[in-house]
């Protein structure tokens, strides 16, 4: 073999090196991954307007049942109500379902409607008393939480508001009617001094040595 094909088989080989690491080089520039500026991930921004943590302004306190009840709407409650018709009668006489008829369960005893087993729970926490309005509001709130071991499966009322239209309506299902608890009036302001009537006498400064 003369220097020729050996010139012409070496540059074939140095040139598919050549191909070969340029290759190479493209190729990491093309899928090398740039990292970034600042490591970590971008977390979600709060809305705008969101509370702000110990900054955020406090709830405004839930009003008193009395205050509620006052101003509660008999006919939001028997809406209300439908969810529930498919345990309950509502009407006087009505039968018991998978729970006892609720006419006027507003001021009867715990546990005592007639004809319907209760759960030994409910019974224990009746122990002679009366369905009043705040024990009826804390019930449907959340049943389980408040007589723990209740049958009855019902996640319950959130909203005061919805609960005492609820009351309201249940109330009105009775042949006496419970009185609806009346708001405690707010304490009144220190009373302002009358007119024309003279100011206290300042007390007598201390005498001091002459």
């Amino acid at each position: 073999m003369d220097s020729f094909e050996l010139n012409k088989i070496a540059g074939a080989v140095l040139g598919t090196l050549m191909f070969a690491v340029g290759l190479n080089i493209l190729a990491g520039m093309l899928f090398t991954a740039h990292p970034p500026a600042v490591p970590g991930y971008d977390l979600p921004q709060a809305a705008e307007g969101a509370d702000a943590g110990a900054g955020a302004a406090p709830q405004a306190p839930a009003e008193p049942l009395p205050v509620l009840l006052a101003k509660a709407d008999a006919a939001k409650g028997e809406k209300a109500v439908a969810k529930c018709k498919a345990c309950h009668s509502f009407e006087k006489g009505g039968p018991n379902k998978i729970g006892p008829d609720l006419f006027g369960v507003v001021g009867r005893p715990i546990a005592g409607h007639e004809g319907f087993n209760y759960s030994q729970a409910l019974k224990a926490f009746g122990a002679g008393g009366n369905w009043d309005f705040e024990k009826v509001n804390l019930f449907i709130t959340n049943p389980k939480k408040d007589v723990p071991g209740t049958l009855m499966n019902f996640a319950g009322v959130s909203k005061p508001e919805e609960r005492a239209d609820i009351l309201v309506y249940l109330n009105s299902l009775s042949d006496s009617p419970q009185p609806l608890p009346k708001p405690e009036a707010a304490p009144a302001a220190d009373a302002a001094p009358a007119a024309g009537a003279a100011p206290a006498p300042a007390a007598p400064a201390p005498a001091g040595k002459h």
